[in-house]
Order: C-alpha cells, then structure tokens, then sequence
C-alpha cells in the first residue's frame, strides 16, 4: 500500500458497467513502478503493482435507492502489464468464481452438505455433474437442474452422446 501511495502511476485505465445484476460499476486501474521499491527478496519476483478502485452504485429493489459501495483492493503480478491487460486479468480471475465456485456453492448446494465421510468423492461427483451440463452448452444450471428433476428422459438425454450437425 506505501508503494501506491509514495508514487504517482505509471499507467491507468477506467471502465464502467452499467446495468448489470442491478448494479453499475466503476472501475480504475493503476499501475505503479516496483523497480528499487521492494525489498531484496522480493527483486526479480514481482513485475508490477496495481491498485484497483471500484465505485459501485447497487440499486435497492425494496426502495428503488441507489446506494454507493467503495472498495480498494491491491495485487502484484509476476508478469509486467498494462493497465488494461492488468484490469482484464482481475476480471477473468472472478469469473471463474463466478462461473464455477458460486455455482457449486448455491446450486449444487456444496457448503450445506452435511456429507462427513469422504465429502471429497461427492464434491468430485459435483464437479462431474457440472462438466457435464457445461458440455452440454447449459448457460443457467440452476433452470436444467430444475427440468432434470422434473423429467428422468432430461436426465437421460445428458448421458447421450451430442448429435453432431
């Protein structure tokens, strides 16, 4: 944090996403020299820092209020790169959260399983069943998990080889 906040940045980029899951988005990259800054075990290890600020405006559904959410977060990188590239690589890290980790988490039900004995077997089987509905192009798990249990046949037709055009 003493690093960003002794220099100026050496690059920085702006974004801003409106309208997404209720919510609209700025974002501010700023990269910041390491070189001579760090100390020697850290030489030749870290490339660059970047201070990332979001201003995030979450609209309330009960008020219909936009409320403000602030946040400051900072990350180092072993690769040197450009604000944008650098602000890019941040976003596709949270996507993976996103497409993966929350999916398994509220979907899939995995942190209130209250499996004891060899829980890892069934979180294999989860991610299975995951790769699986992936493959199949399933955007919204939650909605084919719902049609699977509603009919077997769905269910069947994910054992089924795809049908090649």
């Amino acid at each position: 944090m003493s690093l960003c906040a002794e220099q100026e940045p050496t690059d920085q980029h702006a974004t801003v996403d409106r309208r997404r899951h209720g919510r609209e988005e700025h974002r501010r990259v700023e990269l910041f020299a390491v070189a001579g800054r760090l100390p020697p075990e850290w030489q030749g290890v870290i490339a660059c820092a970047a201070r990332i600020t979001r201003l995030s405006w979450c609209k309330d559904t009960r008020t219909g209020l936009w409320r403000a959410r602030r946040e400051t977060a900072y990350y180092v990188s072993q690769i040197g790169l450009d604000a944008k590239s650098f602000g890019r690589a941040v976003r596709a890290h949270w996507g993976i959260e996103n497409r993966a980790h929350h999916v398994r988490d509220r979907i899939l039900g995995e942190d209130t399983s209250r499996i004891r004995c060899h829980p890892g077997i069934f979180a294999r089987i989860r991610s299975f069943a995951l790769n699986i509905l992936r493959a199949h192009g399933v955007a919204n798990v939650s909605e084919a998990i719902y049609t699977i249990a509603l009919s077997f046949d769905h269910l069947l037709a994910y054992s089924l080889p795809k049908a090649q055009n």
